[in-house]
């Protein structure tokens, strides 16, 4: 990808998340383009913005996933038709999504769950609400986070099918453990954890009780997924993309459609300088080389970080000034844009709107 200056920079205050409207586009045609719509459902976890989820909205998207009650808040929102929780609610939860259901009618929203006794605890929840939701049991297929474990999965269908308050309709598998950068060596793993799951759903299918949707994957094994028929994917990072998927997924169609801009604050040493791009302005968990690349300074070599400073090493420190602007792609997008309460729409190379991100909190309304 060729990135390009913003042509009025200098209105914009760094640090500033910076998202670029048409490689958005971009990035959603090229999901369509490995997998068709009715069966595409992204997670939002990654953008929390609704300008964009409306995009995917006009691209034909119906389908979506997400993590917190603010995200799926959002949805609705903007009338989003189909919403999943990308994890089991505790009762708490459960009483928060009656709320969203009863709120946002024309969203459907289902959750996961991968535990009978939480199950019937929420199935009571939303009998006494007078509502019926509809899940899919989550399935560890080797992330070790959440969900259960193929072999068990086919007891706890039968006895949720006696909780009266749940209707199961599906199974769902994320894999997100599968980063393998060569894209057969990728598949071949995939397809492996994956047997798991067709082997479970033909055998509640032959039991006689009901055929299930799949859903499976996140973005690194959506080339994998997207071939098979009749299962969802649903990728997140795909719609901003960053240095860590762009690094090890080469395979993969999508540019970085989200950046950080951040100024250089003090020139410390002919070797040294120092912006203000801190732990409160990108993502931080990974080791300090892995936490942005910088596009138009690709050798600056980042040494330290601290809550609102960035120490960089450079080769010639003369060949800065104090205010120099600095585009960095973040390792990981998703933790980034949630330190951010807006960003910065560019479109043509110009900043012209700011876009709320609205689900970076835990509670919009409900």
């Amino acid at each position: 990808m060729n990135w390009c200056q913003i042509k009025n920079i200098e209105a914009i205050d760094s640090p500033a998340l910076i998202v670029y409207k048409d490689r958005v586009l971009q990035n959603i045609k090229a999901s369509l383009r490995m997998k068709d719509v009715a069966h595409l459902r992204p997670h939002v976890k990654t953008n929390k913005i609704a300008e964009v989820c409306k995009m995917m909205l006009d691209a034909g998207i119906r389908k979506f996933k997400c993590a917190t009650i603010a995200e799926a808040e959002m949805l609705g929102m903007i009338n989003a038709p189909d919403v999943l929780f990308a994890y089991q609610p505790t009762p708490a939860k459960a009483k928060r999504i009656v709320q969203l259901i009863q709120k946002y009618p024309s969203t459907k929203f289902s959750c996961l769950i991968d535990d009978s006794t939480n199950a019937e605890n929420i199935s009571k929840i939303f009998l006494e609400n007078n509502v019926a939701v509809d899940v899919y049991i989550d399935l560890n297929v080797g992330m070790d986070r959440t969900g259960i474990k193929p072999q068990n999965a086919f007891d706890l269908f039968n006895e949720c099918e006696n909780f009266h308050g749940l209707n199961i309709i599906g199974l769902h598998a994320y894999d997100g453990h599968i980063r393998n950068t060569n894209l057969a060596d990728r598949k071949q793993v995939a397809d492996t954890a994956f047997e798991k799951v067709i082997q479970l759903a033909a055998s509640i299918e032959s039991s006689g009780n009901k055929m299930l949707k799949i859903i499976a994957g996140g973005s690194p094994t959506f080339p994998v997924h997207a071939q098979r028929t009749d299962v969802e994917c649903s990728p997140g990072t795909f719609v901003f993309w960053d240095h860590g998927y762009k690094t090890i997924l080469p395979d993969e169609p999508f540019e970085y459609a989200a950046l950080v801009i951040t100024r250089i604050i003090s020139i410390i040493d002919e070797h040294t300088i120092c912006v203000d791009l801190g732990h409160k302005s990108v993502a931080a968990e990974n080791t300090i080389d892995k936490r942005v690349h910088f596009l138009n300074a690709e050798h600056i070599q980042p040494v330290s970080q601290s809550e609102e400073h960035l120490v960089l090493k450079v080769d010639d420190a003369t060949m800065y000034k104090i205010g120099d602007v600095l585009y960095g792609v973040p390792f990981h997008i998703c933790p980034t844009v949630a330190l951010y309460e807006r960003a910065i729409v560019v479109e043509n190379n110009e900043a012209f709107d700011e876009w709320k991100v609205i689900a970076r909190d835990r509670k919009i309304d409900v």
